[in-house]
């Protein structure tokens, strides 16, 4: 009896174990930071190596989907704050959009176990072929409907921290691979000779990316010149709430200002001023017109010479049927007016959210009008370099788009990334200190230092090596400005040069060493031996 009972509670037990395993490899991930939650990696494949009975190919699905679900769902819970704003209209979308979220991207991490149960090698290498399976789906989900590659597995290390120097070499989709790959070597140790070998490679490869992100850490930095750009970053902490009450527009422009006109410590004012995304809740064509009060107040918080640069939405085209932009606006100040000198449009725009995918279908069943959905906004041209000044090139990136390896590759004429986000949205949760975490790995893989600016935190100078310069950092729910220079420009990264080049390259690489070590060894593929 007690055998049966055994059996017949082991699929359940399984599943607990693969939701147990997303949820481990999750709290790696800042802000919560338990790095031995990676061990997750090796409890899932450890699970999908286990799997036997009439449906292997749906346990697999399963196994894989149910880590995924629990990674994800830990990963993205905050994304239901941002319904809580417009409680009355849309709080009941909540826990909808969330259990959607997570279950919707935790397909991929299905498909990955698929991929991995389809082709799997025997022998220990086959830790080889999970971690390419995996990040292979984590490159999908990084480009399927824009792509939402938030919390990367390869980006589970502390940006500015030694081993996420790698991402300046491989980029975060090879720092992926490389993670899964030494996380999950554990769930081949009793493989015998070849498994304690599989274990020490990735010992030793631990220690190599230890050891080489704390050479690149302490390398000497090149000095920071004193002609460099002095920085202000306005955070005013604006709440999300607040912007839709009419009423408290004009204190709202009135705190930017006050901020922005605030002395500075050393007498000497900022070279570029920046405010966040969503900084004024009004399209910058109105409330920047000729002869508004806004403009005037805007200009009398600057002095003459600085530079504005100012995140929100505008719109051209006729009156009629006007096309919107999520926009980075840059404002020179001339002794008597307010210049505009660049503007930069949102090119990764985040989905349902900024726009609706198969529009025209979702508003003939009358989602649209029931998520009380607006019109999106229309697609700016691939991101490139914006020269605000002689001598002063910027690589803007808007919210989401401080996501994606390969928007910042370092153009040579670019001073520093500049990200503007409105994480607002998202309250005093977790997902506004993931989005400094990720948004940090673009200035590792480009060598440029970010300058971030948030309405509710967090706002940061960011160095070439993704750290937090010291004391340059406003928390969630702080407000106040950050004075700083513009830190230097760090040595041209390989990721910037190739981008996913290299990714691509260690998944052909594993396939050929797995390929070659099956037949050294005489042993053909595990799956295809299964099928007979």
């Amino acid at each position: 009896m007690n055998l049966r009972f055994l059996t017949s509670v082991s699929p359940w037990r399984d599943r607990v174990l693969a939701l147990v395993a997303g949820l481990a490899a999750a709290l790696a991930h800042p802000p919560f930071g338990i790095l031995p939650g990676l061990l997750g990696y090796a409890l899932l494949l450890w699970l999908l190596d286990g799997i036997d009975g009439p449906r292997p190919m749906r346990s697999t699905f399963l196994r894989g989907w149910l880590a995924g679900l629990a990674y994800f769902g830990l990963g993205t819970w905050w994304i239901g704050e941002a319904f809580m704003v417009d409680a009355a209209n849309q709080g009941w979308m909540a826990p909808f959009a969330v259990t959607a979220m997570a279950a919707g991207l935790a397909l991929f991490w299905g498909a990955g176990a698929l991929l991995y149960r389809r082709f799997r090698p025997a022998g220990a290498v086959r830790v080889l072929a999970f971690a390419a399976a995996l990040s292979a789906l984590e490159w999908v989900r990084g480009h399927v409907l824009t792509g939402f590659p938030w919390n990367l597995p390869g980006e589970t290390w502390r940006a500015g921290s030694a081993p996420s120097q790698a991402a300046a070499v491989v980029g975060a989709y090879g720092l992926t691979f490389v993670t899964v790959a030494i996380a999950a070597a554990p769930a081949v140790w009793r493989q015998g000779r070849s498994g304690r070998i599989a274990v020490g490679a990735a010992a030793l490869l631990l220690a190599g990316l230890y050891g080489g992100g704390l050479l690149a850490l302490n390398a000497p930095p090149p000095a920071v010149q004193p002609s460099a750009p002095k920085v202000r970053i306005v955070q005013a902490d604006v709440k999300q709430s607040a912007k839709w009450d009419a009423a408290s527009f004009q204190a709202i422009v009135q705190d930017y200002a006050a901020l922005t006109a605030q002395p500075y410590a050393d007498g000497k004012p900022a070279d570029i001023v920046v405010w966040p995304e969503g900084a004024l809740p009004a399209a910058i064509n109105d409330y920047l017109a000729p002869g508004t009060w806004v403009r005037q107040a805007v200009m009398d918080s600057l002095q003459p010479g600085q530079l504005l640069l100012i995140g929100g939405y505008r719109y051209e085209g006729a009156v009629e049927r006007p096309v919107y932009y999520n926009s980075l606006v840059a404002l020179r100040r001339e002794p008597g007016d307010l210049v505009m000198v660049g503007v930069y449009d949102k090119h990764r725009l985040v989905p349902f959210g900024e726009y609706l995918p198969a529009e025209g279908f979702l508003t003939a069943i009358g989602f649209k009008s029931m998520a009380h959905l607006g019109d999106g906004f229309a697609i700016g041209p691939r991101p490139a370099p914006l020269s605000v000044a002689p001598g002063l090139t910027v690589q803007p990136l808007i919210c989401y788009e401080s996501l994606f390896p390969g928007l910042a590759r370092s153009d040579p004429g670019v001073r520093a990334l500049v990200n503007v986000s409105n994480d607002a949205w998202f309250g005093v949760t977790s997902g506004p200190l993931q989005h400094l975490n990720l948004a940090s790995y673009r200035a590792i893989e480009a060598g440029r230092p970010m300058i971030r600016a948030t309405p509710t935190g967090v706002s940061a100078m960011v160095d070439a090596k993704g750290r937090v310069v010291a004391g340059q950092r406003l928390d969630l729910g702080a407000r106040g400005v950050i004075d700083a220079p513009l830190p230097a420009v760090g040595s041209a990264t390989l990721a910037s040069r190739v981008g996913d080049w290299a990714f691509m390259l260690m998944l052909l690489a594993s396939v050929a060493i797995c390929i070659a070590i099956s037949r050294i060894t005489g042993q053909k593929f595990a799956a295809l031996k299964d099928m007979g």
